[in-house]
């Protein structure tokens, strides 16, 4: 007999669920989706194991990693999985989650399902994550429920009295009962809709990073940048380096810079169209992004860059990069392009939509535009963001009030902290970039946790200056739990959803 224990691939979908079917035949109506599959096994292949018997399908489980802290030891399984879109994961997560394991019935004398439970243990050590948390089903239970509660009969579980074959097994794994939760998952009648919240504790799990949500404060530097005549590229570093020395003194997690904030470099290039000076600004992007990330590693802190002029193919993008302080680079392509910005330099928007990971958790990047349409960041708040960052540029006051006012508008119905940053001032010589109005500021949603006007810190208008705020993500939590009204909860998804074609395929 050859037992093999390895990674879930999507091409073995079609015996997943044939098995799945037989493990749990109360359950047929609500097997794992082929989406949900290539979900899982895309952004965490690792998680995703199964175990063959003679090149047989028998087992299989399946995990995320999340960020425990914004969970807490009360959620349902609709909570956990953001409602099987999954987008809960997050690499820099602390906790192994488990969220589905079963045997084919025909196998279950081999053991499979320790081994299963064996090499998740593994992976929660090789990842360095905290422990691996699960809620366990009760299925036995309904046999008991009309004389004990479900405090009494894990109890009698635990002290073998009664067989549970979920509870039973994870017990005899070394796992740990904290709770029982309630409504983990409607459907489960065989538990009265109970499940226990069962932990398995790493032993040799080390805190790496200071700067990671098991501290829940996150501190923000916003840059109010004035724009001004550099005589040398080096004087352009040195500025944005004393920002960034500034803010690392301070403990910042991030930096904000504005969008387009190098435009000053535009002056040697006043003699051509505008479009053709962009593009020659955009060649100094990647030896600009390469100096800032040295910055970011250097000083500690994460930086977005605003954003500078990209050129790929011949055309140009309005790009923003976030530089982690581990050296790392992830990139964005403003989506939304204005009419100034098509008609003067001819920029075109970009296309992915994604959430980024960070040692503070999942923040979004969009630049200006971008956030005066509401369903760019709601698709970023569907995966996991909590922090969204928007560098802008803006001529006149009414533009800047359209911005401002949609950011907070994006607070409230996202339950997400918003960061904005501009350039202020006025900058003489530089074609299309003569004048600018800004008031950098961090904005929160509208609830008890929160300033009552929904603003956490603002800058003095058109003055050069930095705004450092602490923005606690607990509060966002329990916002969403306990808050007056919650936007995210309470959406009609029965009548309407905001889909984008390049995620979830």
């Amino acid at each position: 007999m050859d037992i093999n224990i390895r990674k879930l691939r999507l091409d073995d979908y079609d015996v997943l669920i044939e098995v799945m079917k037989k493990a749990y035949p109360q359950m047929n109506d609500d097997v794992w989706t082929k989406r949900n599959i290539a979900k899982l096994t895309s952004i965490f292949s690792d998680g995703q194991l199964c175990i063959t018997v003679d090149g047989v399908l028998a087992a299989a489980c399946l995990s995320i990693i999340v960020q425990y802290e914004l969970f807490g030891d009360d959620h349902t399984y609709a909570d956990i999985t953001a409602d099987y879109s999954f987008n809960t994961h997050t690499d820099i997560g602390n906790v192994l989650y488990g969220i589905e394991v079963f045997v084919d019935p025909e196998y279950r004398t081999l053991r499979l399902g320790r081994r299963l439970y064996d090499a998740r243990k593994e992976l929660c050590e090789q990842l360095n994550l905290r422990s691996i948390v699960l809620g366990g089903r009760i299925p036995n239970y309904h046999e008991h429920s009309h004389e004990l509660t479900p405090r009494q009969y894990i109890s009698k579980v635990r002290d073998k009295e009664i067989y549970d074959p979920v509870l039973s097994f994870q017990l005899s794994n070394n796992f740990l009962p904290i709770r029982v939760l309630k409504k983990y998952l409607p459907e489960d009648e065989a538990s009265r809709e109970n499940a226990v919240l069962m932990q398995w504790n790493n032993i040799y799990y080390s805190k790496k990073n200071q700067n990671t949500m098991q501290d829940s404060i996150i501190r923000l530097g916003l840059v109010q940048w004035q724009m001004r005549h550099f005589a040398t590229i080096d004087d352009f570093y040195k500025q944005v380096e004393f920002f960034v020395n500034v803010m690392g003194d301070y403990k910042a997690d991030f930096v904000l810079f504005p969008e387009l904030f190098n435009t000053p470099l535009l002056a040697p290039f006043n003699h051509l169209s505008e479009r053709e000076s962009m593009f020659e600004l955009a060649k100094l992007t990647e030896e600009i992004k390469m100096k800032i990330s040295d910055f970011a590693i250097s000083y500690n802190v994460n930086i977005i860059s605003g954003s500078m002029p990209f050129e790929e193919n011949g055309e140009l993008y309005n790009m923003s990069y976030l530089m982690h302080r581990d050296g790392k680079i992830d990139e964005y392509k403003k989506i939304h392009i204005t009419p100034n910005e098509r008609r003067y330099y001819g920029m075109k928007g970009g296309s992915e939509i994604k959430a980024f990971d960070t040692d503070c958790g999942k923040i979004g990047l969009i630049i200006c535009y971008d956030v005066e349409f509401p369903e760019l960041p709601r698709l970023l708040a569907d995966q996991g963001m909590k922090i969204l960052f928007v560098p802008y540029l803006t001529d006149t006051q009414n533009a800047y009030t359209r911005v401002r006012n949609c950011a907070a508008a994006r607070a409230i119905e996202n339950e997400c902290y918003v960061a904005i940053a501009g350039c202020v001032g006025n900058l003489p010589g530089v074609n299309n970039m003569d004048i600018q109005f800004g008031q950098a500021a961090v904005l929160t949603p509208s609830d008890f946790s929160f300033p009552t006007n929904g603003v956490k810190g603002e800058a003095t208008p058109n003055t050069e200056m930095t705004l450092i705020v602490d923005v606690d993500l607990n509060h966002l939590k329990d916002l969403h739990y306990n808050g007056a009204v919650r936007t995210i909860t309470d959406r009609r998804k029965d009548l309407y959803d905001t889909i984008s074609l390049n995620i979830e395929k």
